[in-house]
């Protein structure tokens, strides 16, 4: 039977189950880091407050679960099974912006990567790039692992990182992309957005998780 207390026990379980607090689990979907305080579970007058559809999708999103685990936390079910993992290349934004390691689309070229396990929304074609640096605070931390995925469509608002033709990597907001040129927004404030010609990227990647 779905109830308030099993939806926001599962949302408790799903947390936990990935190492990270509610408010945790909220900053990774991108939510207000407060939405799962146990005092946004009930309205001022007592009645329950049910998170909404859009939240439940982004949480599951954000850790790689699967509907069924969740389905499953709910339903009491413990033991249902966590979505599976898989190892994926992993370096640092410094590698990344170094000539040989990449092809011309965005993918990791040669061999000798270290590997890192990651949810199972990363595909055949994601890698991982490790933050390094104050820039992208207060989104990314230092040490921060991102996972990109070079094929994925990328659409207004995402956040991407993007190679240019000279080696710079960076990881932004993407806000207008165009034939002749890509717009992005800079994730710290104290770092200034950019408006780079097509002709200087050599590739754009969706930011499609972040291990917070």
């Amino acid at each position: 039977m779905l109830s308030h207390d099993r939806v926001w026990a599962a949302i408790d379980a799903l947390a936990e189950r990935y190492s990270l607090s509610a408010s945790g689990l909220a900053r990774r979907a991108g939510l207000d880091s407060t939405a799962f305080n146990k005092s946004k579970r009930l309205s001022s007058d007592g009645r329950p407050r049910w998170p909404s559809t859009e939240s439940l999708a982004k949480i599951i999103e954000a850790t790689g679960a699967s509907l069924d685990e969740f389905t499953g936390l709910i339903e009491g079910r413990m033991g249902a099974s966590p979505a599976p993992r898989r190892a994926v290349p992993l370096l640092g934004f410094a590698q990344a912006g170094a000539g040989g390691f990449f092809d011309d689309a965005g993918f990791p070229a040669g061999q000798g990567w270290d590997l890192v396990e990651l949810p199972a929304q990363s595909t055949e074609s994601s890698y991982a790039l490790q933050v390094q640096g104050d820039s992208m605070l207060p989104l990314y931390r230092n040490g921060d692992v991102l996972i990109v995925e070079p094929g994925a469509v990328t659409r207004k608002g995402d956040r991407v990182v993007v190679k240019t033709t000279s080696g710079e990597v960076m990881a932004k907001v993407l806000e207008r992309q165009t034939v002749k040129s890509i717009a992005l927004v800079s994730l710290n404030p104290d770092h200034p957005d950019r408006d780079i010609p097509m002709r200087d990227v050599e590739w754009v990647a969706r930011i499609v998780w972040a291990s917070q």
